[in-house]
């Protein structure tokens, strides 16, 4: 017997939900299991998900085989279908001791139908009490919120993680305070749609009320951090922490998209660009030292070259340095997968203009550090990041997980040294 593998694809999230499926299984005592816990945001990653689910089991050939996560709960039968495929567990099922109690039966064959997939729209709570957070010995992701209300055209997600649904802030500083005590310096907050976070929670609280309450509280958390946001959605409070509380990081990943404001009203986004532009001026106003992040989506449906070129321009005008782009591709049953597509060679080109324009951004960033004396957090023995998310090298190992004060002497492009 051998303990279950799990691999991982996506988000942060499905990440965190992997630790607790972990814990989960061991607890359940199942074995000789492979879990393949799939993302569904492009269709590229649910091709990756086939791929793994293929070399599972010619790897694995006598393993129960268990696949969940956004793909299985968006399409469970096609999962289902394939013949190395054993179980297809939903998102809201994997989060159920019971269904590891019944994975790890004796008779599992006949203990569990084969896909279990019920109607995530009608899951009201979280699973984040599950696990304290997960993630390396000096930086711990918490789950907050879960699930999206938003619909915005070209994402299947909200398909698989359901309705927006948050931990209370009392379950999160809880969690906070055992993970400092238990050493870790930082912690992020996460979620599928941060800044909705508190909407379905008593009295309506916003997610800047949740980052100045875990500050007040776990007084002794020396970094927070939060992942990605929905600018349009900043709270004033969650304006006001980034103005007054050096514990929270100047970095903040942006949910934009596009740089067009018909593109974004194709895609059924909140902003324009002029709200994009705005905010990160008014962030950087209240934080100098503030970096911004961005997702941003190539060759959207009915796309030209001169919205684009909208987009593109969107680097410099934000001031954006970290992206992660996506080169679009149809999800079934979103309504941008019925619009006029945009030939393929197109969009892989524009992805290459905008991954280009991000190295750009990345080498400029550095540039300016080179000589400034920043605090990182150590995630290896040789290898830190900024407070603003920058990875720095060191040529001597430091303490891992430890904060060290490094003067910045150079960088290869990609990243720092120190």
């Amino acid at each position: 017997m051998s303990a279950p593998r799990f691999t991982t694809h996506g988000c942060r999230l499905n990440a965190y939900e992997t630790e607790a499926m972990k814990a989960m299984a061991k607890d359940a005592g199942l074995d000789d299991a492979v879990v393949i816990n799939t993302c569904a945001v492009t269709a590229e990653a649910v091709r990756k998900a086939r791929q793994d689910i293929r070399r599972a089991r010619r790897e694995n050939p006598a393993a129960k085989i268990i696949v969940t996560g956004c793909a299985a709960q968006t399409d469970p039968d096609s999962f289902a279908a394939m013949p190395e495929v054993d179980r297809v567990i939903g998102n809201a099922e994997k989060m159920a001791p019971a269904t590891w109690d019944a994975l790890a039966g004796r008779d599992w064959i006949g203990a569990t139908e084969r896909v279990q997939v019920d109607d995530i729209m009608s899951v009201r709570e979280t699973a984040g009490h599950l696990i304290d957070g997960f993630g390396t010995r000096s930086r711990a992701y918490v789950q907050v919120q879960n699930g999206c209300d938003h619909r915005c055209t070209f994402c299947i997600i909200p398909f698989g993680r359901g309705n927006s649904r948050s931990v209370p802030a009392g379950v999160v500083v809880d969690q906070i305070k055992r993970l400092v005590q238990r050493g870790y310096n930082e912690v992020v907050l996460t979620g599928v749609d941060l800044t909705s976070w508190g909407a379905d929670l008593p009295a309506a609280p916003q997610l800047g009320d949740l980052v100045r309450r875990i500050l007040k509280l776990v007084p002794d958390l020396p970094r927070l951090r939060i992942s990605s946001i929905d600018s349009i959605e900043a709270d004033p409070a969650l304006m006001e922490a980034i103005a007054t509380e050096p514990r929270l990081m100047p970095h903040l990943h942006l949910s934009l998209q596009a740089g067009d404001d018909l593109i974004l009203k194709r895609m059924k986004r909140r902003h324009l660009r002029g709200d994009a532009i705005a905010f990160c001026e008014e962030a950087r106003a209240l934080r100098p030292d503030m970096t911004f992040g961005a997702d941003l989506i190539a060759g959207f449906p009915t796309e030209t070259e001169a919205m684009f070129e909208n987009s593109l321009r969107l680097v410099d005008e934000c001031g954006l340095t970290w992206l992660h782009v996506f080169p679009y591709s149809p999800r079934p049953g979103t309504p941008a997968a019925k619009m006029p597509q945009v030939d393929g060679r197109a969009i892989r080109e524009r992805a290459t203009r905008l991954r280009a324009a991000g190295a750009a951004a990345v080498t400029a960033h550095l540039a300016a550090q080179v000589g400034q004396v920043h605090d990182v957090l150590m995630e290896a023995p040789t290898l830190g990041r900024t407070r603003q998310f920058a990875e720095v090298s060191f040529t001597e190992p430091q303490p891992e997980g430890g904060i060290v004060s490094a003067c910045i002497a150079g960088h290869d492009g990609t990243r720092l040294a120190a």
